[in-house]
């Protein structure tokens, strides 16, 4: 079974920084695909950074491109997104998601079959 934790989420003034984690139960694919959505109250769920795990390009939304990094350390099998310059527009739940197909362009939500519990992330 594969199982997704997130934390790291919490408040943070516009143009602060927050670090997201992700711990994988256990990497059973050499190689798939990651995700990290986010969805705002009232708001459909945004697909904002994908990744696959076996190397190659991050692939961005252009709402977060070039202020939020999406990172991987298979050794502690843990997936993390680094938030920068962060705006109110930040504001929603935060959501990790893998698959096992790769994937060459920021899928859709509805492309991921193990998702995390979300944490939640406040910029004022």
């Amino acid at each position: 079974h594969v199982q997704l934790v997130e934390s790291g989420g919490g408040s943070v003034q516009a143009g602060g920084s927050l670090r997201l984690s992700c711990a994988v139960s256990r990497n059973i694919y050499r190689n798939n695909c990651m995700g990290w959505f986010r969805q705002a109250p009232g708001k459909e769920r945004e697909g904002f950074a994908a990744f696959n795990t076996g190397g190659g390009a991050v692939y961005y939304a252009d709402s977060v491109k070039d202020r939020f990094t999406a990172s991987q350390d298979n050794v502690n099998n843990t997936v993390y997104l680094q938030m920068n310059k962060q705006k109110p527009d930040d504001t929603a739940m935060y959501y990790c998601a893998a698959v096992s197909p790769l994937c060459s362009v920021l899928p859709d939500a509805s492309f991921f079959s193990h998702w995390g519990q979300g944490t939640q992330v406040t910029v004022s």
